[in-house]
């Protein structure tokens, strides 16, 4: 499937704005998930171009650096594809977190003369990640391939050095399907990576593979696309190999919908259904109740719940699955809680 990126990115993202009085806008701040960026950049834009009066900065520094500004108080919202957890909300200042939108996890890889995408099972994830697959000719990936010519080059592997929420939802799967990384390694934002090389960000993974013949990486979607990296199809737990994709996060978000119900914070890596890609998250709005002053408090709500809306309508367009309805309105009843 094929996505049209119609916005460059930028990892830091700023447009500051001016009213039509030449006042000073209401200018928000917040920083967190690179996983969001795209579209995050994209909603930022387009909400000033709506509203002149409200600047937005946002800053792509990963999902651990965004839920500590916010613990710090010095952003107005943070973003992070790891949902805030009961044992954390005490250590945070009061706060309310909405689902913004679900993309997923690529599989980006660097080899050389495979043209056609190279499928892998969960059990050759954990292995490559786990580092217990070591070539790419490997017996658990040229079985998954028949007629595709794996070279005898060695598996160079980047992950996150920072923080990441993109971390936390890979380690959720991979411990959703393999019992030793569960054991031995777990999952969320940081982990004690087996083997492997770390990159700041979504855009240094992306560079340690793009440099990196034989390298393995994982980042979102929008990043694969605007690189031109490939990317893997996963198998998921119908036995399909899927590419990675809106649509597939889409059909993974509809076949979490009883838990999501329950808990709009619950994982829905390797879930049920023959259209799902395995490898997919939720990212979150983290919103402080305390705000600088009630003039921000409006702004903020204002640019919440066009992203709960209308902004939805662009998600797809670059990688990312729109909220279900059910969720939208899960989130649209949070964002009340703010004074």
């Amino acid at each position: 499937m094929k996505h049209k990126l119609t916005l460059p990115f930028a990892f830091l993202f700023c447009i500051s704005m001016f009213g039509a009085t030449g006042a000073p806008s209401q200018a928000l701040t917040g920083a967190g998930s690179t996983f969001v960026t795209p579209l995050m950049s994209r909603w930022a834009a387009d909400y000033q171009r709506a509203h002149p009066g409200v600047s937005i900065n946002y800053q792509s520094i990963g999902s651990g650096g965004g839920i500590q500004q916010v613990r710090n108080r010095t952003v107005d919202f943070g973003a992070s594809d790891a949902a805030l957890t009961d044992a954390q909300l005490p250590q945070m200042p009061a706060l309310v977190q909405v689902a913004e939108a679900a993309g997923p996890v690529c599989l980006i890889y660097n080899l050389s003369g495979v043209s056609q995408p190279l499928h892998l099972t969960p059990a050759a994830v954990a292995g490559l990640f786990m580092g217990t697959v070591t070539y790419w000719d490997d017996r658990s990936l040229t079985a998954a391939n028949p007629g595709l010519h794996l070279p005898h080059t060695p598996v160079l592997l980047a992950h996150r050095a920072d923080g990441s929420g993109t971390t936390s939802i890979l380690t959720t799967y991979l411990a959703a399907v393999s019992p030793e990384w569960k054991q031995r390694v777990g999952s969320g934002t940081a982990v004690n990576w087996p083997v492997g090389l770390g990159g700041k960000g979504s855009e240094g993974v992306t560079e340690l593979v793009r440099q990196s013949p034989g390298g393995l990486g994982y980042v979102e979607l929008a990043y694969a696309l605007q690189h031109h990296l490939p990317v893997a199809w996963v198998q998921n737990s119908a036995g399909k190999f899927i590419e990675p994709s809106a649509a597939a996060t889409a059909a993974a978000l509809a076949a979490s919908r009883d838990s999501l119900a329950r808990d709009v914070r619950a994982p829905i890596v390797n879930p049920p259904g023959a259209a799902s890609y395995p490898i997919a998250g939720l990212t979150f709005l983290l919103i402080p109740k305390a705000a600088r002053d009630a003039a921000h408090q409006a702004a903020l709500r204002g640019f919440v719940h066009y992203v709960l809306t209308g902004g939805q309508s662009i998600a797809a367009s670059l990688g990312y699955a729109p909220l279900p309805p059910a969720i939208q309105q899960i989130g649209l009843r949070t964002l009340q809680k703010l004074p």
